[in-house]
């Protein structure tokens, strides 16, 4: 039986993962917060996933690294320094770096990679994302996975394309530009819709989160299928197989 740790235990999405954990035959590791272990439970672990929060990443990294332990992470709101620190750790653990665990939003991910290299320049991309009130980052981080996904079918970096914020005399729209617009309100778990739209019509394709379980379920996926992998850094993409 495959033993999960978890580091940010005691959040939302921590606790969802240790509800579900029986659901697949998996077994709790543990679970480490702000003043935890996290080197005693990469020890005692199978494999992590880490939900807590960005600060904390470099401490978590180092503790899987330390114990050659395998992690999934799932923070979102990470900075470049943060992928940076993952790719470092991939050369001597596996990672799962993901902005998003539920594999509706893995295959979205795959929808929109496979229409904007297939659409062409002369459709324009629009991601728009809607999450509770309380939420910290912005745009979410499934927004930027999606926004990722458009950019590299489409020969870019959403680093180079990517806008968000648009307010005031903006102009024309500049063509290749990918748009991101973020709504914040009530308890919405997560809304995400990526619109293509050229002269005369308009494809939206879109995913609700209705049951934060979803993303529960799919962190316990990767975790699982990442047990026992190789060193080096894994997607989603390959946990659904597309």
């Amino acid at each position: 039986m495959t033993s999960i740790g978890i580091f940010g235990s005691m959040g939302r999405m921590g606790q969802a993962i240790s509800a579900a954990l029986p659901e697949f035959g998996a077994q709790a590791a543990g679970g480490v917060d702000v003043g935890g272990d996290p080197a005693a439970l990469a020890r005692k672990a199978d494999v992590i996933v880490d939900f807590s929060a960005p600060a904390a990443l470099e401490a978590h990294l180092a503790a899987a690294r330390a114990a050659r332990t395998p992690i999934v992470v799932g923070t979102t709101g990470l900075a470049e320094r943060h992928h940076r620190m993952i790719d470092a750790a991939t050369a001597e653990i596996a990672v799962l770096q993901t902005g998003n665990t539920s594999l509706g939003i893995g295959l979205l991910a795959a929808l929109v990679r496979e229409a904007a290299s297939r659409l062409g320049q002369d459709w324009d991309i629009e991601i728009v994302e809607m999450h509770h009130r309380n939420k910290a980052d912005a745009p979410s981080g499934t927004a930027l996975m999606l926004g990722t996904a458009a950019a590299e079918a489409t020969g870019t970096t959403l680093a180079e394309a990517g806008v968000s914020g648009r307010a005031g005399l903006t102009g024309p729209r500049a063509a290749g530009t990918i748009g991101m617009a973020s709504l914040r309100g009530g308890s919405v778990i997560g809304d995400h819709s990526v619109v293509f739209a050229t002269e005369g019509e308009r494809i939206e394709l879109t995913h609700r989160a209705d049951d934060r379980a979803i993303f529960a379920k799919g962190a316990i996926r990767a975790a699982l299928w990442l047990a026992g992998r190789e060193p080096g850094r894994y997607t989603m993409d390959q946990v659904l197989g597309v």
